[in-house]
């Protein structure tokens, strides 16, 4: 095959349908819009937005209030849930998600203050509250901020 055997495609060059030019050209009479109607008529347009008489989005949609989308989540954890663990030198996200306290190493973890910690404990988390972090310094520990 080569450029001087090359054909055009079937129906690639057809011509516009000419609409309202009599009942012999197959589109006669309603040219295509079908019978009565809001958009039969000529010069009729509807907005792009416009929903049929439905409620419009933009009123349906609730205009006060606030959602923040960068808000940061943080995984709760509380010092009496620390006494669980075996080896308390140096506990990070890694070991928290290990032992099952968390379910993410890679997201933020905060500290709260309830219960009581029975041992020394040195542990890196996102945030802490005062009373953990006093609970923790009490009993000899250290606080990391990550």
């Amino acid at each position: 095959m080569d450029l001087a055997n090359l054909k055009k495609a079937p129906y690639s060059n057809q011509s516009r349908k000419r609409v309202g030019r009599g009942e012999g050209s197959g589109s006669g009479v309603t040219a295509g819009r079908g019978n009565k109607g809001q958009l039969s008529r000529s010069g009729s347009k509807k907005k792009a937005w416009f929903e049929g008489g439905q409620m419009p989005l933009q009123r349906r949609l609730p205009k006060f209030g606030f959602s923040n989308y960068n808000r940061k989540i943080f995984q709760i954890l509380n010092i009496e849930d620390l006494n669980r663990l075996e080896k308390l030198e140096d506990i990070t996200p890694e070991t928290l998600k290990e032992a099952g306290l968390v379910k993410y190493a890679d997201r933020p973890i905060k500290l709260l203050g309830n219960g009581t910690l029975k041992k020394k404990v040195n542990i890196k988390v996102s945030a802490i509250s005062k009373s953990a972090r006093e609970a923790i310094e009490k009993s000899g520990g250290t606080v990391t901020i990550l």
